[in-house]
């Protein structure tokens, strides 16, 4: 399809540069696709009395790591400074990860992070990275000087949390987005984005949600810096997704089948969490144990086997993720949905509002 038809316009002033406060205080905008009136102006809080019970939310549990790090590179006796943006760990000692300025790195070159980066000397306290690959867009790999925990440390150490660059360009990081840019869920370190449909809630929200019958279940999917990536080419055929690391349990599997079996609704909290369990179904709908990456790549004619419906914020134009929530329920609704929310004035991205899309089709 022709990448030109996911773009929209949108103004500067619907980006948000803070979340609202509490977090369940946001508004939601509903789309049922079939529906004689479309759209509705509801609020998070409202999810309770959307859903029915015995429904089932499914949320990511992946935790956001400070995958943001600045050091230099050292060739003899000269050095230039590097911005590194983690992505994908590939082993104890490995990571994927975007480089700027990427086009003078060689391999065997290293990267020096901490105190270290001032000069050329190896000093207590420094990271040293060794790049013994490059791809594409300013992609590196990166073999550390630690692995396992110990570098876990020391990135958690030397690392700066990864606000989206539409944030981040704005305005600093700084001591709120270590709470802000975090869901209350968040339990397996490994995400560089936060999985943003999750920071909604509130144990007051979750309290209101289990008295009402509606189970919660947990996936993880440790979300790539490739999320913000933009789509280059102009057909979709030619873009290439960049694969993240995802894990849903027997229990979990077992527990939502379960669910379907019994006319209840799989409501997948985030795109991140509706990716991987697309992955992890079966051509019949029936969720299996996995483990292992996925790079799905959903635009609209893609059939969902699992996710019935979709809490997911708004994204960016020409974007795989408003792709795939116009695959969900339709691009021309999507894009009606969308001129709806501006002229509503939601707020935009991974601080702003939310919705809660039903999948075209769906009974009920």
């Amino acid at each position: 399809m022709d990448v030109g038809l996911f773009d929209f316009d949108l103004p500067e002033d619907r980006i948000a540069l803070r979340p609202v406060s509490p977090r369940d205080a946001a508004r939601m905008l509903v789309v049922r696709p079939d529906a004689a009136e479309p759209f509705a102006d509801r609020g998070v809080r409202d999810l309770v009395s959307l859903l029915r019970p015995g429904d089932a939310l499914v949320l990511n549990d992946t935790r956001v790591i400070p995958s943001r790090l600045y050091g230099r590179r050292v060739r003899g006796e000269a050095s230039a400074r590097i911005e590194i943006m983690l992505h994908k760990r590939e082993a104890a000692d490995r990571w994927l990860a975007f480089a700027r300025p990427a086009k003078k790195l060689a391999l065997g070159e290293t990267i020096v992070f901490g105190t270290g980066a001032a000069s050329n000397a190896c000093e207590l306290g420094s990271l040293h990275a060794e790049i013994i690959g490059k791809g594409e867009g300013g992609e590196v790999e990166l073999r550390f000087a630690f692995s396992g925990p110990v570098l876990d440390e020391q990135i958690a150490r030397l690392g700066e949390l990864p606000l989206p660059p539409y944030i981040a360009g704005k305005r600093p990081t700084d001591e709120a987005d270590a709470h802000d840019y975090q869901t209350i869920h968040a339990r397996e370190d490994g995400a560089v984005a936060a999985p943003t449909a999750g920071l909604h809630f509130t144990p007051e929200l979750f309290a209101a949600l289990d008295a009402r019958g509606i189970s919660r279940h947990f996936v993880t999917l440790h979300v790539g810096a490739g999320t913000f990536l933009p789509v280059k080419a102009e057909d979709t055929r030619e873009h290439r997704m960049h694969a993240e690391w995802g894990s849903v349990s027997a229990a979990a599997a077992d527990a939502l089948n379960a669910v379907k079996a019994r006319g209840g609704r799989i409501v997948a909290v985030g795109t991140t969490a509706l990716r991987l369990l697309e992955s992890a179904a079966g051509e019949d709908g029936v969720v299996q144990p996995f483990s292992g990456d996925t790079a799905i790549f959903i635009t609209p004619g893609y059939r969902f086997r699992a996710v019935d419906i979709l809490m997911t914020n708004f994204h960016l134009p020409r974007s795989t993720l408003f792709m795939l929530v116009s695959a969900f329920c339709g691009l021309d609704i999507m894009k009606c949905a969308y001129a709806h929310a501006i002229a509503q004035e939601y707020r935009f991205y991974s601080y702003g509002d939310s919705s809660l899309l039903f999948r075209a089709g769906l009974d009920g």
